[in-house]
């Protein structure tokens, strides 16, 4: 019997976890074989945060300044509040005064609702931290600084009306925070998944390795196929998909057992001498777009080609950079940025002149 797709994950991280602890140990007990890691190197893989806090540094962040982070590097992708546009699934939505109260976000039971969204889901406030600490924004991970994390997860919060516009959350009332959050008692250990102290008294019902042979379904068999005709019906899936991530469809305008189509690498930001790199990474520009191929925005290759050869192109393209926008190249939101009109137009001659490298 072949097991399922999560169980196989399970495994697969298991076994990744049991390789890592044998490559940390005294060089002695391996001879020839590596090394055992410095408590330095240990320490910057360790920056989990458990649901009961432990791991959590010492910091805080407001509201505020969350918003400030928010729109400069969230933005582009989430959207302004959370909504997130035709590519990322929203964060904020679906959640009530009354679920903040019992616990249980009631529309997680409401097949009309039209979807689930991150704060309906997610039960802890440690899992928004921690996974915002360690993979936000998915262009540069482990980038934001503690009180950044702190701030966004603030703002998050806001925006679901779990805390108030002028909430500071800090380690010291994160707790407190906990017991506000709309699914908080919406996971539950009775699967027994999880065993261990403290958490569930159940047996896994996976390792009790007692042998079953009655009631054994009959052999599965087959009456009908896809017709090859009908494989490409809705489109080619493979270009349907995210262009990031471990499942990219299959490429239906191909046979089956054809090989699979690959896709291309994003170029990464410009960083060579003919570009404002400064200006670009200072202002995250280069977050959501990359010299010559399209990442969450038009590469400004592309840009470039669009309107550079426009005769206000300078003034044009520096109100778009400085006021933002949303239609031109999709659905995404691009936010107002800050930056000076000078430092604006600079930009704008770079892109003016064909965005070289």
């Amino acid at each position: 019997m072949s097991s399922s797709p999560k169980f196989a994950m399970f495994g697969l991280f298991g076994t990744l976890l049991l390789a890592t602890a044998a490559l940390a140990q005294p060089a002695r007990d391996f001879p020839g074989v590596g090394r055992a890691a410095t408590p330095k190197e240990i320490a910057a893989w360790d920056i989990d945060v458990r649901p009961d806090f432990k791991g959590l540094p010492k910091g805080s962040g407001s509201v505020a300044r969350g918003q400030e982070v928010w729109e400069g590097k969230c933005a582009q992708c989430h959207g302004i509040f959370g909504e997130s546009g035709e590519v990322f699934a929203p964060l904020v939505g679906g959640t009530t005064p009354e679920d903040i109260k019992t616990g249980h976000v009631a529309r997680l039971n409401d097949p009309s609702f039209p979807g689930r969204t991150t704060l309906m889901k997610v039960a802890t406030v440690s899992t928004l931290w921690d996974y915002i600490n360690r993979a936000m924004p998915w262009t540069a991970p482990k980038s934001l600084s503690t009180e950044e994390v702190y701030s966004v997860t603030a703002f998050l919060l806001n925006l679901g009306g779990i805390v108030p516009e002028d909430f500071v959350l800090s380690d010291q009332n994160i707790g407190a925070v906990q017991q506000r959050m709309p699914n908080r008692k919406g996971m539950t250990l009775d699967h027994a998944l999880w065993p261990g102290k403290g958490l569930t008294k159940a047996k896994a019902p996976d390792t009790r390795a007692q042998a079953c042979m009655k009631d054994c379904p009959a052999e599965a068999k087959i009456s009908s196929f896809l017709p090859d005709h009908a494989r490409n019906a809705h489109g080619n899936l493979a270009e349907q998909n995210r262009a990031v991530g471990p499942q990219h469809g299959a490429d239906t305008s191909k046979p089956s057992g054809a090989p699979p189509q690959r896709r291309a690498e994003p170029a990464p930001a410009p960083k060579a001498a003919g570009a404002p790199t400064a200006l670009l990474n200072k202002n995250s520009c280069s977050a959501c777009h990359a010299l010559a191929s399209k990442l969450v925005g038009p590469s400004f290759q592309e840009i470039a080609k669009k309107h550079g050869e426009r005769s206000d192109a300078i003034a044009y393209l520096s109100g778009k950079i400085r006021s933002g926008g949303v239609g031109v190249w999709g659905q995404i939101p691009m936010p107002a940025q800050t930056l000076s009109d000078a430092d604006a137009a600079t930009i704008a001659q770079w892109l003016k002149s064909g965005a070289p490298r």
